[in-house]
């Protein structure tokens, strides 16, 4: 378990003198580099995010939405063959000119995928393994990847507390850097002396998705979800109805479960306070707002149909996205005495 002393360069506003954060850039579980995201290439090549999903996959199961297929382009509007299917024929146009006409279509080439990967700071935290600022990276990664394999146009938006990094989806590995190079850039600058910052709403985030998501796009949201705003509901109501959204909720496992008798000082860089579980207020105060946040995700889950495929910084990024995508059975997470009682 890392021991999370976080301390700020200068004096808190509690005046109490502090020193400076050790370095931690080297090491891939807290920051990653665009070299780490590229070797994730190979890996990728296991994972499946095509329509026809496994029965095992949480995007087949029976709150998830079926994952649209390639749309369709049209084409030309012609006079009925016999061999045409009647269900392609116009009828308005054939009342209109008394010979019956048939729309044709052809099929796009691709369904375009949009990877949303959070990287403000309420996602530089993490408990055991990782940051979840690090697995929400690999993962997004790895998705973008697995798109570009399958032959369709990826883009993404990287969610910083400054701003955003949009890229509309396309089909080419100069552009796949590019946005791997930005989410490396804003995963680094994740540090305890930041200085502190008005976190970017859900709302931002979400209207720049609708502006690039038109319609029939497969958009993955990476993130803690944190600072849900007033519009929040009414924008992913909007992209769910024409889109495939996929709620990608990146968690700690103190998130599930509150260790006891756990005393860590954190810090936004300006401020610090002690976290001391051995209080039954603070851990009851941690366990209401956790409860709130998976019950925020599960109406939206509910609500509109959307596939929840939930991470955990708790262990590797890959296995946990192969174990939600039905490619290997759920007990392989258990270890071998627990995997065989199931």
């Amino acid at each position: 378990m890392f021991n999370f002393q976080i301390r700020s360069r200068n004096r808190t506003r509690a005046g109490v003198a502090t020193v400076a954060a050790p370095e931690t850039a080297t090491d891939p579980r807290i920051h990653v580099d665009l070299a780490h995201l590229q070797a994730l290439e190979g890996p990728a090549h296991t994972l499946n995010l095509l329509p026809r999903q496994p029965a095992r996959s949480v995007l087949a199961g029976r709150h998830a939405s079926r994952l649209r297929g390639r749309g369709l382009n049209f084409e030309e509007l012609r006079e009925y063959w016999p061999s045409d299917d009647v269900r392609a024929i116009d009828w308005k146009v054939t009342a209109r000119t008394g010979e019956p006409h048939v729309r044709v279509y052809t099929e796009e080439r691709d369904r375009p995928a949009l990877i949303v990967v959070d990287q403000r700071m309420s996602m530089f935290f993490g408990t055991r393994h990782a940051m979840k600022s690090t697995t929400a990276a690999e993962a997004a990664a790895l998705a973008a990847f697995a798109v570009l394999d399958q032959d369709d146009r990826v883009g993404g938006i990287v969610v910083r507390d400054d701003g955003l990094y949009t890229q509309r989806p396309k089909r080419n590995r100069r552009a796949l850097t590019r946005f791997l190079s930005e989410l490396a850039l804003a995963n680094q600058q994740l540090h305890a002396d930041a200085p502190p910052a008005d976190p970017t709403s859900l709302d931002t985030v979400l209207q720049a998705v609708a502006n690039i998501a038109r319609r029939d796009h497969l958009v993955l949201l990476i993130s803690d979800f944190d600072v849900v705003g007033p519009a929040t509901e009414r924008l992913l109501s909007g992209i769910a109805r024409h889109n495939d959204v996929i709620l990608v909720p990146v968690v700690d496992p103190t998130g599930e479960s509150v260790p006891e008798s756990l005393v860590s000082a954190i810090s936004d860089g300006d401020l610090q306070a002690t976290l001391d579980t051995r209080s039954g207020d603070t851990v009851e105060a941690m366990d209401q707002f956790n409860r709130q946040r998976r019950q925020v995700i599960n109406d939206w889950r509910l609500r509109y149909g959307l596939p929840v495929a939930q991470l955990s910084t708790g262990e590797d990024t890959l296995p946990q996205l192969q174990r939600l995508l039905g490619l290997v059975p759920q007990s392989a997470k258990l270890p071998p005495e627990q995997a065989g009682e199931e």
